[in-house]
């Protein structure tokens, strides 16, 4: 008489595989890292964007401010200034308040330059900054490199 003995591996094996209850835990193991990594990688993209946009706003309203400036003449002191410009862009006022908060974090008058290129021959100025982005550490990990932002802005000399 033989007795036909189930192996137990093959019990629990098949046990194991067939079923299902861990089986959300072990595929959001999974996806987890993967969603994490993907939704902070949007988060800082979207703030580099959003730091583009501002520098490129500050730049437009010093240029609008620019392009108003009456010209120096013998008989006339201008009533603006290219200093006067650079707070615009930098805080959004020509008369920032003590400790007001800059347009971008980081970019302001001890932190980056602004140049203003003179007036061409078709009486178009210029414009333009750089800003040295704050990146997280995830760019780091991710092997991103140090991100520039340039930004330039043309205006028409207009006077008054």
């Amino acid at each position: 008489m033989t007795i036909f003995r189930f192996p137990f591996r093959l019990w629990l094996g098949k046990k194991f595989w067939s079923r299902d209850d861990g089986a959300v835990l072990a595929e959001a193991l999974l996806a987890v890292p993967f969603l994490t990594l993907f939704a902070a990688g949007i988060l800082e993209f979207g703030n580099v964007f959003w730091e583009r946009m501002q520098i490129d706003a500050g730049l437009r309203d010093a240029g609008r401010y620019l392009a108003r400036c009456r010209p120096a003449s013998p008989t006339f002191t201008p009533t603006c200034s290219e200093t006067t410009a650079k707070l615009i862009a930098y805080y959004g006022t020509q008369t920032p308040a003590a400790g007001a908060k800059l347009r971008v974090p980081g970019w302001g008058p001890n932190l980056a330059h602004i140049t203003v290129n003179p007036v061409a021959a078709d009486g178009t100025f210029t414009v333009e900054t750089a800003h040295a982005y704050n990146a997280s550490p995830l760019f780091g990990w991710l092997g991103i490199g140090a991100i520039t932002i340039s930004v330039s802005h043309e205006e028409r000399y207009m006077g008054w």
